[in-house]
Order: C-alpha cells, then sequence, then structure tokens
C-alpha cells in the first residue's frame, strides 16, 4: 500500500468564507451535492456519513479537525482503501466571495490506485463544479 494524492483545481464560490465553512462542517448538508444515482444505503448525521459505492463497498467519512472559517478535515475508511483524508480548503477573496479546493489522500494498493484514479478525479472535479454552482450556502440542514 502506498499514499496517493489528488487535488480538485481551484473553484470560485460567491459566498464568505465563514457560510461555506458553517455549511460544511456539518455533513448532513454533502448531501446536497450528491448525484441520486452515485450511492446507496446512505447514513448520515451531523458528524459521520457511510455509503455504499461501487467498487469500494460501504465507505465511511468522519469529521476529522476543523481550523475556522478556512479548513476542514474529514478522515474515511473503505474496504478496499485502508484510511483516506478528504481536506477542504477555503480561500477567503472578499466578504462574499471564496475559492475553493478540496485534496484527497488514500492509502491504496497499486491496482486498486490504477482502477480509482479517474473516478476520484472525476469526483473532485464534480465536487467542485457543484459547489460552484450551489447557491444555497445559506441554508443549513437544520433550515431544510
Amino acid at each position: 500500500m502506498s499514499i496517493s494524492t489528488y487535488e480538485s483545481r481551484q473553484g470560485k464560490v460567491d459566498f464568505g468564507a465563514a457560510d461555506i465553512y458553517n455549511f460544511v462542517t456539518d455533513i448532513r448538508n454533502f448531501e446536497r451535492f450528491i448525484p441520486p444515482d452515485t450511492f446507496t444505503d446512505i447514513k448520515i448525521d451531523r458528524d459521520t456519513c457511510s455509503f455504499r459505492v461501487g467498487m469500494l463497498g460501504e465507505v465511511t467519512i468522519r469529521l476529522k479537525e476543523k481550523f475556522y472559517p478556512d479548513k476542514i478535515i474529514f478522515s474515511g475508511y473503505a474496504r478496499q482503501v485502508n484510511d483516506f483524508s478528504l481536506i477542504l480548503n477555503i480561500i477567503s477573496q472578499e466578504a462574499d466571495k471564496s475559492e475553493v479546493k478540496v485534496d484527497l489522500s488514500a492509502d491504496m494498493n497499486p491496482f486498486l490506485k490504477m482502477v480509482a484514479d479517474e473516478p476520484v478525479r472525476y469526483f473532485l472535479a464534480k465536487l467542485i463544479e457543484e459547489m460552484e454552482n450551489f447557491k444555497g450556502w445559506k441554508e443549513t440542514y437544520q433550515d431544510r
């Protein structure tokens, strides 16, 4: 096993860093960025999310650390991947403009890395695209 790292592009969001931070630190809000047919058996609460996805089987993600208002670290575990981390970096540009970037690091064997490389890159690109297009950053899970 070896650590594989992936970076998304830096996306532009028309909301302040604090709004994005407050939204994303409640994992239940991530459900808004997940395409409907991507995952199954989703179980979600404020700090933890588990779901089934393709070849990985059950995946669990937890909120690990928060650094207000510019960084959130999630840790995870999947059957085929020992450990992984997902880091959301929020770069404040102005009061109502920010940039977001997602980094993913995973402990994968060489075969899994070869198979997962394209889907992981697609996931990160899609996640940033969804964040750029999303307009409900001030509407938290409790508001729904």
